[in-house]
């Protein structure tokens, strides 16, 4: 059974920085691609980063390009997300997702809000 566990959440003040971290059990991580997705208050999922199973980039959302960095440690089955140069406009629930790789290495779609599976969610707060 697929379990991601976020955590790395908080609040921060503009132009701060939080990493925040996806723990994956009960599949092998490094054949799946993985990626963040957030929800705003009022605001619909979107999309934030993803990642290929062998650590190349899939996607970044326009809005986090320059400022997010997405990466992974499949020794640890851990997912990560670098936030700098925070927004108040990044406040957001953000969720990290799982899609299992076409033979272990082709993601079959780029924009993690359409991976199969999801964690709870990590709450992150930015202060203007």
């Amino acid at each position: 059974q697929v379990q991601l566990v976020e955590s790395g959440g908080g609040s921060v003040q503009a132009g701060g920085s939080l990493r925040l971290s996806c723990a994956a059990s009960g599949y092998t991580s490094s054949s799946y691609c993985m990626g963040w997705f957030r929800q705003a208050p009022g605001k619909e999922r979107a999309g934030v980063a993803a990642i290929t199973p062998g650590g190349g980039i899939l996607y970044y959302a326009d809005s986090v390009k320059g400022r997010f960095t997405v990466s992974r440690d499949n020794a640890k089955n851990t997912l990560y997300l670098q936030m700098n140069s925070l927004k108040p406009d990044d406040t957001a629930m953000y969720y990290c997702a799982a899609d299992r790789a076409i033979f272990g290495t082709t993601c079959r779609v780029r924009d993690p809000l359409n991976f199969d599976y999801r964690g709870q969610g990590t709450q992150v707060t930015v202060s203007s």
